[in-house]
């Protein structure tokens, strides 16, 4: 009795079962009923245009092109003639049950992609035959263009969603295209736009009967939105032109908005080089972490450098609003500045001013090392106190943005550096003052900057206290982007007049100080070059190399419109490379063209290479490892 009762009760219990997952699918879930794990659908996908991008004047630097994937949905695949398959698509049967497999680990229910972007003639003879093949089918996808073959660094390129980004985001199949890089990658989202599906009834034969539901689960495409871009890419074609066989970074302003008009990392690739069917052997040359050019390695984003002698202007200011020094006060330099009793601790000046009163203007102009050693160290012993005193000095700093990421609408970035007075206790134990840290005086010892953050110093500097975040996208399908993070103004901790005898003083660079030799007629440049000192290791030795070439300018000196830094890797002397190449940018961008008194710059500077020195200075790895020169 008791077992004819668990038996009755073991059937109705599974009854119940049963007729309560039919109701769940049948009428709870019914509307909401995803049909892709249903073996009698057959999904189609409608890829949308991803949104063109032009630059600030209207050119358009990336467009779209037509390209066709061989997909596969490994559920759907019957028996087949591998061999004749194989042939069909020109590959392998071990490459063959390779991309099977993985399509399979994947996920047998779902469409991925077989073999990518095939060439226009070979889609035209296989989408005849392919017929035959059940479970594979053909898909059309969008891929990039790029009529411009400049700023890769910022537009970035598309590449294929990986297995684990599949798994994890509805939105993406495996295979399927994504922004890897700049502004693909930031603007991702505005830029794919949303794809269309189909969902196609077929019978047991597997052939296509109609619309699934009547199409009412079907969805429709929707185009990406374009982006115009805040660069203008005659300027930023012309500055990747001027850093031919050098290595290097620059960034270009406008100060009145934040706008960033050129963003060059040198060397760079052509963007066409990492679209269609040879991006994955060229990205394995471009990406290859033993390449000393690092052409993906954007340096005007993350490249942390000493920023030199322009560094100057910084304590200058510190110095004026802690009213340590003014415009009048005066040091005497003998050839360098003594800081210690030993013969090591003396650093040199090229100023050739000897013995006389320098005063800040000409201190600027000519790049005076005692006069800055001088001020740095009234700036981090005054109230003898160094710690808190150089916590002050880096608290002045970071209002300019130095020493943290800008924030700006790109995803490459890099910190830099600028030490307080925590960092010293740590690492001297406590027992240090302004003369153990006086590098920090002229940018060099701790602080390290990049390109992007030392042209919104000198942006700051030419607005006369204040700054924009930087930022690259400018409009959103013909919208202005109204984001308060850009256009909130930021303004430093120096007050509004401490800045006029430091413009002054860059203007004097121009006339009479180290870039006199790059003036151009017509427009008041201020800049101020800098000469970095460079080590690297080697074998666990540290080596120093040529000196980096730096220059921070901005014209013209009343309402500026371009803020720039440039750094030029082993180019010495900053008004050796970085200035005449910072003349003839902002020439270019002022003016429109190149005068003919300055033709004989712009060769030199297009025709300077400093590859001799790379080659030198820079061992390949092999080299290294055998120990050779």
């Amino acid at each position: 009795m008791q077992r004819s009762f668990l038996l009755y009760f073991l059937i109705s219990l599974v009854g119940l079962i049963f007729i309560g997952r039919l109701f769940q699918l049948q009428i709870i879930k019914h509307e909401s009923y995803d049909p892709i794990h249903n073996a009698a659908v057959k999904i189609m996908y409608d890829y949308p245009e991803r949104g063109y991008v032009y630059d600030r004047n209207g050119k358009l630097l990336v467009a779209n092109q037509v390209s066709y994937d061989v997909m596969i949905q490994p559920n759907q695949v019957k028996p087949l003639d591998t061999l004749e398959f194989c042939r069909l698509l020109k590959i392998d049967k071990k490459e063959f049950l390779k991309k099977f497999k993985k399509a399979e680990k994947y996920a047998s229910y779902l469409p991925s992609v077989f073999l990518k972007q095939l060439a226009k003639e070979d889609f035209a003879f296989l989408q005849e035959k392919l017929h035959k093949y059940t479970g594979f089918f053909i898909q059309k996808r969008i891929i990039r263009d790029y009529p411009i073959k400049a700023a890769s660094n910022v537009l970035g390129y598309i590449g294929e969603v990986n297995e684990e980004k599949a798994r994890k985001n509805d939105y993406y199949e495996q295979g399927e295209l994504e922004g890897k890089d700049g502004i693909e990658r930031q603007y991702e989202n505005v830029l794919r736009g949303r794809k269309g599906k189909k969902y196609l009834h077929r019978n047991r034969f597997n052939k296509v009967t109609g619309a699934f539901k009547g199409g009412s689960k079907d969805t429709l495409a929707k185009n990406g939105k374009d982006l115009e871009l805040t660069l203008d890419i005659d300027l930023q074609v012309y500055a990747q032109k001027l850093m031919n066989g050098k290595r290097g970074g620059i960034v270009a302003l406008e100060p009145s908005t934040g706008e960033i008009l050129a963003l060059v990392t040198a060397p760079s690739y052509d963007p066409n080089m990492l679209v269609g069917r040879k991006r994955s052997k060229n990205s394995q040359i471009l990406m290859n972490k033993n390449n000393p050019d690092k052409p993906t390695y954007d340096r005007g984003l993350m490249a942390a450098y000493p920023p030199g002698s322009p560094f100057k202007m910084m304590n200058a200011l510190i110095g004026l609003q802690e009213k340590v020094i003014n415009p009048q006060s005066s040091f005497r330099c003998y050839g360098g500045y003594r800081y210690g009793n030993r013969k090591s601790e003396f650093m040199k000046c090229h100023c050739d001013i000897y013995g006389s009163p320098i005063k800040l203007k000409t201190a600027i102009a000519r790049s005076c090392n005692s006069y800055f050693s001088n001020t740095y160290k009234l700036i981090v012993e005054k109230d003898n106190m160094p710690s808190q005193g150089l916590n002050n000095w880096n608290k002045h700093i970071s209002s300019f943005g130095l020493g943290n990421y800008l924030g700006y609408d790109l995803p490459a970035g890099q910190k830099g550096l600028i030490p307080d007075g925590t960092y010293y206790d740590k690492r001297l134990n406590y027992r240090w003052n302004g003369s153990s840290t006086i590098s920090n005086a002229i940018g060099q010892g701790e602080v390290l900057t990049t390109p992007i953050q030392l042209a919104n110093f000198t942006a700051a500097i030419a607005n006369r206290g204040f700054f924009y975040t930087p930022h690259i996208v400018k409009k959103i399908d013909s919208t202005f982007i109204d984001n308060p993070k850009y256009t909130t103004l930021k303004r430093t901790s120096i007050n509004k007049e401490h800045f006029t005898p430091i413009v002054e003083a860059m203007h004097e660079v121009f006339r009479t100080g180290t870039g006199k030799y790059s003036q151009v007629k017509g427009i008041e440049i201020c800049g101020k070059t800098g000469t970095a000192e460079n080590f690297i290791i080697i074998e666990g030795k540290k080596k120093q190399l040529d000196d980096h070439s730096i220059l921070v300018a901005f014209a013209p000196k009343d309402n500026p419109k371009i803020a720039l830094a440039v750094f030029v890797e082993n180019g010495g002397y900053g008004s050796t490379i970085a200035a005449p190449i910072t003349s003839l940018l902002i020439e270019k961008y002022i003016n429109g063209k190149i005068s003919k008194r300055n033709k004989y710059r712009e060769l030199n500077m297009i025709n300077k290479s400093l590859q001799d020195i790379y080659d030198i200075q820079y061992p390949k790895p092999q080299e290294l490892a055998s120990g050779t020169k």
